[in-house]
């Protein structure tokens, strides 16, 4: 089986269930660290020439981060692509069990079962923190309605201000946001890459850093993300909950 892998979660996914059968991933794919495999161009821009000349047997894409005239030149070429729909956690497993089967996988791999005991031994009830969460900058973006994310953050007791939101990535001015006084803002480094000195500065609530790839992958890293992101939200119990925040920026240390 050769597979080229246009996502970066499931690029991840694929190596470390399966080594060896990845031929080709994007520019994007940071992990394994290790991964040495032909680069292909981004996951909104893929060299489609360079991914043929791969020979792959399977393309896997995502109907979110990938472009259909893309897919679409593939599939015209004759080489099959998986396109995975990803909007909650479980749907996530769903999608990771459907594209590994798919790669050649014939039994459940051990850091996706530890994935789900991870975000199932999560505390239940609690108070809950509001939050928004911008996405990018120069226009601000923040999410909204139905994502991935949004729902590992709700499992972690943190309501997202803009989840019913009529779009899933709105563009939301910067007054607009600080009016809705979260208690929370939470700054991932990708896509855009938010830091201590980009960000954090344009708020008054309390703001903290944590790994876009604990927020936003569905793959191995999910494992762990759990407690990275509760260990990275501030403590409901404390000053923030409910007030709006102090101001001050918490850093990932990512």
């Amino acid at each position: 089986m050769r597979v080229v892998s246009l996502v970066p979660s499931l690029t991840e996914a694929i190596a470390v269930t399966l080594p060896g059968v990845l031929v080709g991933a994007t520019d994007w794919c940071t992990h394994p660290a290790d991964l040495d495999v032909p680069r292909i161009g981004g996951t909104k821009n893929p060299d489609v020439r360079a991914v043929l000349a791969l020979r792959p047997d399977l393309v896997v894409a995502n109907e979110e981060e990938n472009r259909e005239p893309d897919l679409a030149a593939l599939r015209a070429a004759g080489v099959e692509v998986l396109v995975t729909e990803v909007r909650d956690l479980p749907q996530a497993v769903r999608e990771l069990e459907r594209v590994l089967r798919a790669c050649g996988a014939t039994e459940r791999p051990g850091w996706l079962a530890a994935a789900e005991a991870a975000w199932s031994e999560l505390p239940v009830g609690g108070s809950r923190l509001t939050a928004v969460v911008p996405i990018w900058r120069r226009p601000w973006m923040v999410l909204g309605r139905d994502t991935f994310a949004g729902d590992l953050l709700a499992r972690l007791g943190v309501d997202n201000v803009y989840a019913g939101h009529s779009e899933r990535y709105p563009r939301i001015p910067l007054d607009e946001l600080r009016a809705r006084k979260p208690d929370v803002v939470i700054l991932p480094d990708e896509p855009y890459r938010f830091t201590a000195d980009d960000g954090p500065e344009c708020f008054d609530a309390t703001s903290v850093l944590v790994s876009g790839r604990h927020l936003t992958w569905y793959g191995p890293s999910l494992e762990e993300a759990a407690g990275e992101l509760r260990r990275r939200l501030p403590d409901k119990s404390g000053p923030c909950g409910g007030s709006g925040g102090s101001g001050k920026s918490s850093p990932s240390g990512d």
